[in-house]
């Protein structure tokens, strides 16, 4: 037998099924138990200080290696030490910390790197709740933020100050969908000689199954375990994955803000993770067939999903990532809010709801003009955003048919 495939490192679709389970022999269960913890035990007073020692990373023998070891219940467990190991080697960085929301991840890591009068760049296409505590938090405690244009490059250089400290990225952005050119920006920010700047991006759309950042420059990745890796619509859960350089930064910010994650949570997280590559491939499957359907509609004036041959950022996105999740928009030549409602409010699969990720279709109105202040949305609002799921195509496509039905009614 050939010794080089026997040892051959796995791909992600088997990483997803077997990743994190260290802990499993010990249980000899398929999946690691929830672990519902607050106090642990000691039998002694030397016992604490080894695992106190461990846990805050000052042990002699690893300073500055942060163990997972059972020291209190905020700072983990085994049922989260396997999902945190599990996306750290899927999002192929040093290693992770979990948080009770993805918008928990997000303020946590900016928390952890920002303070008075320090500046932050942040994409103008960025998830609106994270612009919300941009505007109204971070603003509050004196930390001044720059939206800048999502497609701006390595240009994103002449935005830099020197009280520059993070520039956040979304590729694809929420709503609208540009593809950020995330190695440019990051080549970009790194040529700042003397000065200290984190990179950040909140990498949900794709999940760490279909998008790597770390591997192209970025120091961390934020994840709303909530959508695609939990999968089901029934947890919320938040991750952060970083380069080793600023995770013991990130880990105190975790502890410090007290948004640990229910192990209750973590646990559907670990399971849902489990059938992340099968999910994955079945929503892109979908979504690009819808998407190419929808192009085809006279009522549609642009679609915007980054594996469209004819998006804008196709050529980006082919370059960057391995694939793509459901989630999509399209803007109408001629609707105004009382035709898109009738059109929502009649569909059979697509249930009407936020979030997305799960199994099931979804679909909302979509305002992206309200929530940009560095670009200008051209396009008629209200559009429409979908979350395509795991029925059958031929279903949703008729679903959509029947939609447009009710749009054109007068």
């Amino acid at each position: 037998m050939d010794s080089s495939k026997v040892n051959k490192p796995p791909k992600d679709s088997t990483k997803v099924v077997h990743s994190g389970k260290e802990d499993v022999s010990i249980h000899r269960t398929v999946n690691t138990p929830v672990y519902r913890a607050s106090t642990i035990l000691f039998k002694d007073t030397e016992e604490v200080e080894k695992a106190f020692q461990d846990a805050y990373g000052r042990s002699s023998d690893s300073p500055g290696v942060f163990k997972k070891v059972p020291f209190y219940g905020r700072k983990g467990n085994p049922t989260t030490w396997t999902l945190e190991r599990a996306l750290t080697e899927l999002e192929k960085g040093y290693d992770t910390v979990l948080t009770s929301s993805g918008l928990g991840a997000v303020t946590t890591a900016l928390f952890a790197f920002l303070k008075n009068g320090d500046h932050l760049l942040m994409s103008d296409s960025v998830y609106e709740p994270t612009r919300h505590f941009c505007d109204q938090i971070l603003r509050k405690y004196g930390i001044e933020t720059t939206y800048y244009d999502p497609l701006v490059g390595e240009k994103i250089f002449d935005f830099l100050k020197p009280s520059t400290r993070v520039v956040f990225m979304e590729s694809p952005g929420s709503h609208t969908f540009e593809i950020q050119d995330v190695p440019g920006i990051c080549k970009a920010v790194k040529s700042k000689k003397n000065q200290e700047i984190v990179t950040m991006i909140d990498n949900t759309w794709a999940s760490p199954f279909y998008y790597k950042p770390l591997t192209q420059g970025v120091d961390i990745s934020i994840g709303s375990c909530t959508k695609y890796v939990v999968g089901h619509s029934d947890a919320m859960l938040g991750s952060i994955t970083s380069v080793e350089k600023h995770f013991p930064n990130l880990w105190h910010s975790r502890q410090l803000l007290g948004v640990s994650a229910s192990p209750d949570d973590v646990y559907l997280a670990t399971r849902g993770l489990r059938t992340l590559g099968v999910r994955m491939q079945k929503h892109q499957e979908n979504a690009l067939l819808i998407a190419e359907w929808l192009s085809s509609r006279r009522e549609v004036e642009k679609v915007f999903y980054p594996p469209l041959k004819d998006d804008p950022g196709n050529q980006i996105w082919q370059r960057d990532f391995l694939g793509a999740g459901g989630l999509m928009s399209f803007a109408l030549k001629d609707a105004d809010e009382n035709s898109v409602n009738r059109m929502i409010n009649g569909m059979k699969y697509f249930s009407l709801g936020f979030s997305w990720g799960g199994y099931e279709s979804l679909i909302c109105a979509s305002y992206p003009g309200r929530s940009r202040t560095a670009t200008k949305w051209k396009f008629k609002e209200p559009g429409i955003r979908l979350h395509v799921g795991l029925e059958d195509s031929e279903d949703l496509i008729n679903d959509l048919e029947g939609g447009f039905e009710r749009l054109l009614q007068v």
